[in-house]
């Protein structure tokens, strides 16, 4: 249910419908219904024994129709089964699914207020009471939930505590040898609570670690994490001056004290920052301008294909502002970044589109062409200059 169900974005392919099941319009006399309203019919029995959780992870089959008839999204139309946290999606969904075991296949009529309503926001959506025929595949079973620290609140009169006010007690010894610095990208396992014991993040419940540059992220976990080596499992407890404060501007971010449970799983130095061009103040004479005014010359040929306004690049970049300061830069993340073209302005778009997959070009783009008209307060200042390295164009 990646396309409509869990994101919205249906992906169905040019081949032809599958037919609506005569009963599309209406749940037959003999369908289960819950207290909510659900209705349904085993259409296949299954051979597992499981049903899911509503945390798990479930690979399904599906079609759906509206109750006229017209299916509006199909996994079997478009050949390849979908996978999603079965609480993501819709209310139906996430009920429905728990009823079943892996092999079963199962026909839903899904009220409208378990859908998307009676007047659905998303243009185009469905509406109205849902039939869904829905084959359970797989499940994945979600982690186990980590336990909520007891002294969650205060930290301990054993934990080590530094100057700034951060406190920690190691939870589990490391097998490294060397401590991460401020400008290495680290890999870790985590969760956090608030003081409530609310737990507001956690790699561990998502299954997968998590990467990023340590002075990329609050106070808290730059100093902490300095004092890590590999392997090693950490406890801290966060004030909040270190962490989003006590009233976050960030909507969403969580308040005051906080305490994680991190295990640092690997770091590796920042990649070197580009040196800033001697020529970033002014584009030199064998400059090409294009559109509004952006000048370019290429530093490095490309042998590949030019990318179209409606593409998705992937490339490495650094911007230097007025003064010769870094303001944006895709090097810190280790990697290429994918940029969709249509979503820069449309000058900066065609200087884009004049680059080869393997070029690398620099530009010097007035201010305007990257912060509009009115700029927000405390923007950089420009004119600016750009290195863009062309790495490929990405797949759709």
């Amino acid at each position: 249910m990646v396309g409509i169900v869990a994101f919205g974005a249906m992906n169905v392919s040019t081949a032809q419908d599958l037919a609506a099941p005569k009963d599309v319009a209406a749940a037959p006399g003999d369908a289960e219904k819950t207290a909510s309203g659900l209705m349904s019919k085993i259409l296949k029995a299954g051979t597992g024994k499981e049903k899911p959780s509503a945390a798990d992870t479930v690979t399904v089959h599906y079609s759906g129709w509206e109750t006229n008839g017209k299916m509006f999204d199909s996994s079997v139309k478009r050949g390849q089964p979908a996978s999603f946290p079965l609480d993501r999606v819709i209310k139906g969904w996430t009920e429905g699914l728990q009823l079943m075991v892996v092999g079963e296949k199962r026909r839903f009529w899904i009220p409208a207020g378990l859908a998307y309503g009676e007047t659905p926001s998303r243009p185009g959506g469905p509406s109205g009471m849902l039939c869904f025929d829905v084959e359970l595949l797989g499940i994945k079973k979600a982690p186990k939930m980590p336990d909520v620290p007891a002294n969650v609140d205060a930290a301990p009169a054993d934990a080590l505590k530094t100057e700034s006010g951060l406190a920690s007690k190691v939870l589990k010894k490391g097998t490294g040898v060397e401590m991460p610095k401020a400008t290495d990208k680290v890999t870790v396992h985590y969760s956090g609570w608030d003081k409530t014991g609310n737990m507001f993040d956690s790699s561990v419940m998502r299954g997968e670690p998590t990467s990023f540059p340590l002075n990329g992220v609050i106070k808290g976990w730059t100093e902490g994490l300095q004092l890590m080596v590999v392997g090693e499992k950490r406890r801290f407890w966060i004030p909040a001056e270190l962490a989003y404060g006590e009233a976050p501007q960030r909507p969403g971010a969580p308040s005051g004290m906080l305490t994680f449970d991190v295990e640092l799983l690997d770091f590796k130095p920042a990649p070197q920052m580009p040196k800033l061009p001697k020529d970033f103040a002014a584009a030199p004479a064998n400059a090409v301008e294009s559109e509004g005014g952006i000048k370019s010359v290429v530093l490095k040929a490309g042998e590949g294909a030019q990318a179209k306004a409606e593409d998705v690049i992937v490339v490495n970049y650094t911007g230097w502002d007025k003064n010769g300061d870094v303001f944006d830069t895709s090097t810190q993340q280790g990697e290429a970044v994918p940029i969709p073209l249509a979503k820069m302005s449309p000058e900066l778009s065609k200087a884009l589109q004049l680059m080869k997959v393997g070029e690398t070009r620099q530009l010097w783009v007035p201010a305007k062409a990257i912060l509009g008209d009115t700029p927000q307060e405390g923007a950089p200042e420009g004119p600016f200059c750009y290195q863009f390295e062309f790495v490929k164009v990405l797949e759709k």
